[in-house]
């Protein structure tokens, strides 16, 4: 193989890996929220005064045509969850209002790709890091303290 061929080959690597990491390839509009733990201390802000741990990984799928949001935890057991009459403008920008008798859940609004906070509504509290920081953690190394939001 020539050095051509192979400095293309890393360079379409490196591109589909910075979009893996980033969580800009989905399946069917999903967006997935990679929470995380303080174990053995307590939060102070964003920063864990014990072990950062990997946890729950939400996942919400958003459809404009249905004007819904179907949400789960990622290998979890529990039901899936659904909200209706929501206002989809894609995987990354919807508000839904609150369903009684639904699974709780971190959200009913997703604004730019993040969970809109309001502790108003029954949403789970939570802290959550970039997915590469989940797997990162997930993989047994703790070498971060901070939440990226």
């Amino acid at each position: 193989m020539s050095p051509k061929w192979i400095a293309v080959a890393l360079v379409v690597t490196g591109v589909a890996l910075v979009l893996w990491a980033s969580d800009k390839i989905t399946v069917q509009g999903e967006r997935t929220i990679y929470t995380v733990h303080c174990e053995g201390g307590e939060w102070d802000g964003l920063q864990c005064r014990g072990k950062m741990v990997a946890a729950e990984r939400y996942r919400f799928r958003a459809s404009n045509v249905k004007q819904e949001v179907l949400y789960w935890v990622v290998g979890s057991p529990a039901p899936s969850g659904k909200f209706t009459q929501c206002n989809v403008k894609d995987r990354g920008n919807w508000a839904c209002p609150p369903n009684a008798g639904q699974p709780p859940t971190i959200t009913h609004e997703m604004v730019n790709g993040r969970p809109k906070r309001d502790g108003n509504d029954g949403d789970l509290p939570f802290k959550a890091v970039p997915k590469w920081v989940w797997w990162v953690l997930h993989s047994g190394v703790h070498a971060y303290t901070k939440a990226g939001y």
